[in-house]
């Protein structure tokens, strides 16, 4: 092939832009060959109304052309001084990944039309060229690269559809989410009136149970399903008759069994429950012991599952500084001695010492905060900033 001695403008052939037959518009094909025949070759074979041809005698022309104006198709020679045209090939993918690219070769050059292809030709042709191959070769290019330009387009409308599609489900979510978080207040609410002496025992547990359970290293979901049951832990005393959860003085042997009964009663309500489900083995055993001397069960140490062994000193530390119809609240310094003294048989002594490594004002700081928040409007608490922690922060 001629070697060129400058760089020459690129040569368009004066052509309308329609297709004179139908009015669809002319495709645009840059032809680019060191050879002038072989470029004027190509500009008689895509010759107007249905194509319309610019010629480049270098790869750098066919870049500037590319620049300038918009092209549908490429056709170069393989061999040409300066760039070749594999590395137009490669700068035309790069830039214009959706563009017709054909190579034209000499019958030796065919293993290298082939190496093309590979790179992302679409086609090669051998010269002499004959009008047919060029213009069938050309028109396949041009329908592969619309359909894939086609199935790009739906593709990222897929991605837009799945994407508006997550935001709709996502907003459901947060929907049936807030539902669970009001149907967990309810209860909880439900729970307190029956209990009047224990009015916010089930948010103040709650908080105690995640505090200690975040000291021990547990994170999302386990304090999730920790939450859920301390909140939850006595709805089982919907189920006890008033004579019995209000009585002002002792129970009676007979009385007290029909009150163990609770946390059985609890389980058997939310065991079926789905979304309450993984909460039911502290509502069923907060009140074992670790030295088995509880109930309903009489498990003792690891058989008691250790979100129950952690709530369990929530529950007495609670229990120790709330008002009660047959004692005054103590101290908090006061709870923390009495859970220390019954480490080994009420309590488990590694739940114990996680606990009392926790800063003492840690408690009455989340007591006074509860008190706060018990005293809001639903609209209020549902504020990320006063949420029940536990249930609105933990999924």
């Amino acid at each position: 092939m001629q070697e060129a001695n400058k760089v020459h403008q690129p040569r368009k052939e004066i052509q309308p832009d329609k297709n004179s037959s139908n009015g669809s518009p002319a495709t645009r094909v840059l032809a680019v060959d060191d050879e002038p025949a072989a470029a004027k070759l190509l500009s008689l074979i895509l010759a107007p109304p249905a194509f319309r041809c610019t010629t480049a005698c270098t790869a750098e022309e066919a870049l500037v052309a590319l620049q300038r104006e918009p092209f549908d198709a490429v056709i170069s020679d393989l061999q040409m001084p300066g760039l070749s045209g594999m590395e137009l090939l490669m700068e035309v993918r790069h830039k214009h990944p959706y563009m017709a690219f054909l190579v034209t070769t000499g019958v030796d050059d065919v293993d290298i039309g082939v190496k093309a292809m590979r790179s992302g030709a679409d086609d090669y042709l051998v010269k002499p060229l004959r009008e047919s191959a060029v213009v069938a070769s050309l028109e396949n290019a041009l329908h592969k690269r619309h359909l894939e330009q086609e199935l790009e387009h739906y593709r990222k409308h897929l991605e837009e559809m799945v994407a508006a599609r997550t935001d709709q489900l996502q907003a459901a979510l947060k929907q049936i989410e807030q539902s669970y978080e009001d149907t967990l207040e309810a209860l909880g609410a439900a729970i307190d009136l029956r209990d009047n002496e224990t009015g916010g025992h089930s948010q103040r547990v709650c908080r105690y149970s995640l505090e200690i359970a975040r000291a021990m290293g547990w994170q999302g979901k386990d304090l999730g399903r920790l939450a859920r049951g301390a909140y939850l832990h006595d709805i089982g005393k919907l189920g006890v008759p008033d004579g019995i959860l209000l009585k002002p003085g002792p129970l009676t042997a007979e009385e007290r069994k029909l009150m163990q009964r609770h946390s059985q009663i609890g389980f058997e309500l939310i065991k079926d429950i789905p979304f309450l489900a993984d909460a039911a083995e502290v509502v069923l055993m907060h009140h074992e012991r670790f030295d088995g001397s509880g109930y309903p069960q009489g498990l003792k140490r690891e058989q008691i599952p250790l979100s129950a062994r952690i709530f369990a000193i929530a529950d007495t530390l609670d229990a120790v500084t709330s008002d009660r119809a047959y004692q005054r609240a103590s101290s908090f310094e006061s709870a923390r001695e009495i859970i220390r003294r019954l480490s080994g048989t009420a309590f488990d002594p590694q739940v114990v010492a996680v606990f009392l490594n926790i800063r003492e004002d840690v408690w009455p700081t989340i007591a006074k905060h509860q008190r706060q928040i018990a005293g809001l409007s639903p609209e209020m608490r549902r504020n990320p900033a006063m949420v029940l922690p536990g249930l609105g922060l933990i999924r």
